[in-house]
């Protein structure tokens, strides 16, 4: 039996028509964004193009907080692709997950004494790296945030999701999957002090209140390897036995399966917050009938991009969003996924992009 029997709504349905197809990977533009340039209140659809090349071989710095959920991956793959279509040489450290907050501020460290030109950050909080990136901008080294959000600090540019855009087709998700049945809710957002994780928990309960057969009876905050989220998932079924749905990361939706399977809840709904490859798996296969996808790869290019524009002095549109679609499983079908959905099977992290001067 199938864990979930999402009813995708009309609405939801209409966002995927415009899912990306390409016939080569590095053809990934123009590419459909929100352009908050000038402000979030004035977003307006806008096509984001890169430079064709950049002037000199520029040494790029990138932070993760880790590799271990393939929607890093994804980013990875896209910063690499575009490094090498750029002509730029690019660096990558990554932190080890969310806890190791002192290993990114090493490695911050790294980045500013290294002799980089610029560097593009995915954060493990805003507030714990915000002395970092002070020192940046005092030093004139053009910072780029990539997916987790850096909201105040002065950067150069910022290419991440709109979190109120994603919780609320996510809150359609799950209605439509109950279909007016009550729904008792867990929310599985993702390691406490991240930022984003409490942005995700907070839009996506002020969404689903609006649905009065909906109602949040619990939230756990952890690091979002699938090891952690499992004994989360356990700790609530035994919290909560009324608990017949989920919303939370991709790492949650992924160790939920077996949790679920282990306590024989077979009649359950899972709405995951975003993408990896075990999200792509499960709408392939049929387990999951869609998700909401954010680009990641497209993100990671955009990133790189605007990292070379902000040192080359070309950067004018700063702050972008991917728009958030709808990808089902015919739609997943025809999309070419490593133009900006996942890397390609059999991709391993890339650490290091080298470019002949």
């Amino acid at each position: 039996m199938k864990l979930s029997a999402f009813k995708l709504t009309a609405a939801v349905l209409a966002l995927s028509v415009g899912a990306t197809t390409a016939s080569a990977e590095d053809q990934w533009y123009p590419f459909k964004v929100m352009d908050a340039t000038n402000g979030v209140e004035n977003r307006a659809e806008a096509a984001y193009t890169p430079l064709e090349k950049a002037e000199k071989p520029l040494n790029i710095c990138v932070l993760f907080p880790h590799l271990k959920d393939s929607i890093w991956l994804a980013i990875n793959y896209g910063i690499a692709k575009e490094a090498e279509r750029l002509g730029v040489n690019m660096t990558l450290f990554e932190a080890g997950g969310y806890a190791n907050l002192p290993r990114q501020l090493a490695q911050f460290d790294d980045c500013l004494a290294g002799g980089y030109d610029a560097i593009v950050a995915g954060v493990i909080s805003e507030g714990g790296l915000a002395q970092k990136l002070k020192e940046a901008n005092e030093a004139g080294i053009p910072v780029v945030a990539v997916l987790n959000v850096i909201a105040e600090a002065p950067i150069a540019g910022r290419v991440y999701p709109d979190i109120p855009d994603m919780t609320k087709v996510s809150a359609e998700f799950m209605a439509g999957m109950l279909d007016g049945a009550e729904g008792k809710v867990v929310t599985f957002p993702g390691p406490a002090g991240s930022g984003w994780a409490e942005l995700f928990n907070d839009h996506f309960k002020g969404d689903i209140a609006a649905h009065e057969n909906v109602e949040v009876i619990g939230e756990r905050f952890g690091d979002s390897g699938v090891a952690v989220q499992l004994g989360l998932i356990q700790d609530a079924l035994q919290s909560y036995p009324e608990m017949n749905a989920m919303y939370g990361g991709a790492p949650a939706v992924e160790a939920a399966v077996g949790a679920l399977a282990a306590a024989g809840k077979y009649d359950f709904v899972m709405v995951p917050a975003y993408e990896n490859d075990a999200i792509h798996f499960m709408v392939e296969s049929g387990e999951l009938p869609g998700f909401v996808t954010q680009y990641p790869v497209a993100q990671g290019r955009v990133a790189l991009d605007m990292a070379v524009r902000a040192v080359e002095g070309s950067l004018t549109m700063n702050f972008v969003n991917p728009i958030p679609e709808a990808v089902d499983s015919e739609t997943l079908k025809a999309t070419d996924k490593s133009v900006a959905i996942a890397a390609p099977k059999g991709f391993s992290a890339t650490y290091q992009v080298n470019i002949s001067n």
